[in-house]
């Protein structure tokens, strides 16, 4: 798509006073609109807004420009369920856009136009068609799942033709009100999903409250912690969490024989502490369903195997490993410079990982944004991954992706990758331009 949409970018640029801005692609697809400042223009807008716009509308834009956001933030991520074109662009870059004009929004090349010539280009259905089972170009079968947090979310990623729900957030599946969920609503909320996920198998994590992930009836008195804090599996011996807990596992064993469901433990830093849980938590679920665990600390990436000696898959958080891997708090925009997904260093680090799982590979799932930045699918297929959790609107351009990838090739490209001597070098290894170009014409 973009190699058609960028010469009609080019030839659109001249009326009087349009701008082109190369951002960051972060949602594919083509939107145009009124620029508006937040969400109030409605249907047919393209709001300009911030991380602190957080109530997200009924009615949503054709697409969103956000400035300064940080990529890896779960305040952003949740964008990516909207199914609209999102671009990240700067304070600079924003300051360069007219509000009130017309304004195309490419999310698979980071284009924005912005000006009288944003009329010349007429955005169509440029989405890639489902076309069954994806495979490489030379026949190597890839598994792309979805991760969602919420029913309509599990519908889409099955009309995208996802192989599976491969991570359920539960912890966003919450009620509004000061009272903790009990078993009967979440027997109905995860029946509702399975339903509109159908006829996909789903992988349910257990609730991950985290210090951003807040659920109103929280006691007022438990302390999370910052980006490294108590949360995950560490809060599941606290009174207040357990019975939410337990309420999940005893709605989960009700539905296991009607779903074809798997269960996944969040936020696991310690190889006994996932002895200690599995056990707690098989005895809890009938016979037979599969028990995962999730990875997010580097210790843990790299111990892969025996790991997988109690879990039956493992799938590896590559937002919170990464925010180890940097140390930088994802969700603080001002960070987000520390966040760099073309690090060689990071790279070299995803293979030893790789490297360290051996024949169990096949049993890992990468989930997160990582595998979803441009460019980056056929350097983890040349490292041997074969399995990613993504976001709904990702999955057919993802599927396209993959399609047009030889494994040699790719395995040629993660070695000269993982060789780089800088980010700049990666960057140009996978044609990313990068975001910074604001360009007046006419």
């Amino acid at each position: 798509m973009a190699a058609a949409v960028a010469p009609a970018l080019c030839s659109c640029l001249m009326g009087p006073r349009s701008v082109e801005i190369q951002g960051m692609a972060y949602v594919p697809g083509i939107a145009i609109g009124q620029l508006c400042r937040g969400f109030d223009g409605g249907a047919g807008s393209v709001a300009l807004v911030t991380p602190r716009d957080q109530c997200v509308p009924d009615v949503l834009p054709a697409g969103i420009c956000v400035v300064e956001g940080a990529p890896f933030s779960h305040r952003t991520i949740a964008l990516r369920e909207l199914g609209i074109p999102v671009v990240l662009i700067d304070s600079v870059q924003a300051g360069a856009l007219e509000q009130g004009v017309p304004t195309v929004v490419d999310g698979e090349t980071g284009l924005v136009v912005n000006g009288p010539a944003a009329h010349r280009l007429c955005p169509g259905n440029t989405t890639p068609a489902p076309t069954g089972p994806v495979v490489t170009a030379d026949g190597v079968p890839v598994t792309i799942l979805a991760s969602v947090r919420s029913a309509s979310a599990a519908h889409a990623a099955a009309d995208a033709g996802a192989t599976a729900i491969g991570l359920v957030r539960t912890e966003f599946l919450m009620p509004a009100g000061s009272q903790p969920p009990d078993r009967g609503y979440f027997e109905e909320a995860f029946a509702t999903l399975c339903e509109a996920a159908a006829p996909l198998p789903v992988t349910f994590r257990l609730i991950d409250i985290a210090a951003d992930k807040v659920p109103s009836w929280m006691p007022e008195a438990q302390r999370i912690g910052g980006a490294l804090g108590v949360q995950g599996v560490r809060l599941y011996d606290d009174e207040w969490l357990r019975v939410v807990v337990e309420a999940q596992l005893d709605a989960l064993a009700a539905l296991a024989a009607t779903c074809d469901l798997r269960v996944l433990l969040p936020f696991l830093t310690r190889r006994g502490e996932l002895e200690h849980w599995a056990a707690v938590v098989r005895d809890l679920l009938p016979e037979g369903v599969p028990l995962g665990a999730m990875v997010e600390t580097p210790l843990a990436a790299l111990d892969l195997v025996g790991w997988l000696d109690t879990a039956s898959f493992v799938a590896i958080g590559c937002n919170d490993l990464m925010q180890c891997l940097f140390a930088a708090d994802r969700d603080r925009p001002e960070l987000r410079g520390y966040l760099d997904p073309h690090a060689p260093p990071m790279f070299r680090f995803f293979r030893l990982v790789a490297e360290g799982a051996g024949g169990r590979l096949a049993d890992v799932r990468l989930c997160g944004l990582l595998p979803q930045l441009p460019g980056m699918l056929p350097v983890l297929l040349g490292m041997g991954y074969r399995a990613f959790s993504v976001d709904p609107p990702l999955i057919p351009y993802l599927a396209r992706d993959v399609r047009s990838v030889r494994v040699d090739e790719a395995a040629r490209l993660a070695d000269r990758v993982c060789s780089a001597r800088d980010s700049r070098e990666v960057k140009t290894l996978l044609g990313d331009a990068g975001p910074g170009l604001v360009r007046t014409r006419g």
